[in-house]
C-alpha cells in the first residue's frame, strides 16, 4: 500500500477554481479500481492551504491513475492557481512484526 499526501498553497484568487478541479479529480479517482481512499482537506489554521490524502494498493494504480485524463487536466491546471509549488510525500505500508 501506497499512501501519498500532496499540499498546496492556492492563491486566495484563485480557492474557487482550485476547488472545481479538486472536485473534477476527485470523483474519479475514488472510483479507481487500485484506490483505497482519495480526499483532500483544508488545514483548519491556514487558509488556502489544501491536503490530498491518497491511498493507493500499489505502484501500478498510481501508474494507471497519473495516465487518466482528469489527472493529466488536473496537474495541467494547478499551477496557475497555486502561490507556492506542490510539496508530495510518499509512504509506503510495512509490516510490523508482533502488531
Amino acid at each position: 500500500m501506497i499512501i501519498i499526501h500532496a499540499y498546496f498553497k492556492v492563491d486566495p484568487g484563485h480557492r474557487q477554481s482550485f476547488l472545481d478541479e479538486a472536485k473534477l479529480v476527485t470523483e474519479p479517482s475514488q472510483a479507481e479500481e487500485g484506490n483505497i481512499s482519495y480526499q483532500y482537506y483544508e488545514h483548519p489554521e491556514q487558509a488556502n492551504t489544501f491536503v490530498f490524502v491518497e491511498v493507493w494498493k500499489d505502484q501500478a494504480a498510481i501508474d494507471v491513475h497519473e495516465a487518466t485524463a482528469y489527472f493529466q487536466n488536473f496537474i495541467h491546471a494547478v499551477p496557475g492557481l497555486i502561490s507556492e509549488p506542490i510539496q508530495v510525500q510518499l509512504f509506503e505500508a510495512t509490516e510490523i512484526k508482533g502488531a
